[in-house]
């Protein structure tokens, strides 16, 4: 696997390399301070990781994710910032991760292990379908699965949102999260799978939980205090 790094500050890149290079089997091709300059070198070169700042000049890192998922990047995007209000804009556009400045050395190189492990997720993932087959009304339907908002599993069936609309599932709750991709979805509840690219808002609740708000809808989607830790690891919270 190889990797770019994308900041404008040098201590940040030379500790990111730092990292790399003791915890991890990545090649790094190059480095930039500018997010145009970078975007030149992945239209003319395969790179499978980008370490991207978001505050960069140019084009700024958000924004430059964004026109990569327009032109298809088949690679992984990791965001480095020491803001946490871009974590839910990062996670829209499919980042893998989303490391805050200072690095801390245990969260970083749980990331790099995440990354050398990703390999193998990769082809588990290929192997799952992007549609699922629901019911309404006696019909059945086929749904894209990035149309889902989340899933509840209710008595013997399973609810799906799709855009905004209910549907229903026959099979069990376990049994969907198998063919959904692990980068997109998330089991945050023993009763709820969320398309993480949907939430809006993330409340906190009772007890240090969260509740969290999807688009367009007034549903909200529990997390439960099991699943907090993560769910915080996850989102840099």
């Amino acid at each position: 696997m190889n990797c770019i790094i994308v900041d404008d500050e040098l201590p940040a890149r030379e500790e990111l390399k730092y990292f790399i290079k003791n915890f991890s089997s990545m090649d790094i091709l190059s480095e930039f301070e500018d997010g145009t300059e970078a975007l030149k070198f992945l239209q003319a070169n395969s790179v499978d990781i980008i370490f991207l700042d978001i505050n960069i000049p140019g084009i700024d890192g958000i924004n430059l994710a964004k026109i990569l998922c327009k032109l298809n990047f088949s690679g992984k995007v990791i965001f480095i910032t020491a803001y946490k209000e871009y974590a839910l804009d990062a996670f829209d556009i499919h980042a893998f991760d989303y490391l805050l400045k200072p690095f801390s050395e245990e969260r970083i190189i749980s990331s790099l292990e995440r990354i050398e492990d990703s390999r193998d997720e990769k082809l588990n993932n290929d192997r799952k379908s992007d549609k699922l087959s629901v019911m309404r009304n006696g019909k059945i339907y086929v749904v894209n699965t990035k149309d889902i908002c989340y899933l509840e599993a209710s008595g013997r069936t399973v609810k799906v949102c799709v855009n905004g609309e209910e549907y229903l599932s026959k099979h069990k709750i376990s049994e969907i999260e198998s063919k959904l991709s692990n980068k997109e979805f998330y089991k945050s509840h023993r009763s709820y799978i969320v398309n993480l690219g949907k939430v809006e808002e993330i409340k906190p609740w009772f007890n240090g939980t969260y509740v969290l708000k999807i688009k367009d809808i007034e549903k909200e989607v529990p997390v439960s205090r099991n699943k907090v830790k993560d769910f915080k690891r996850i989102l840099s919270l």
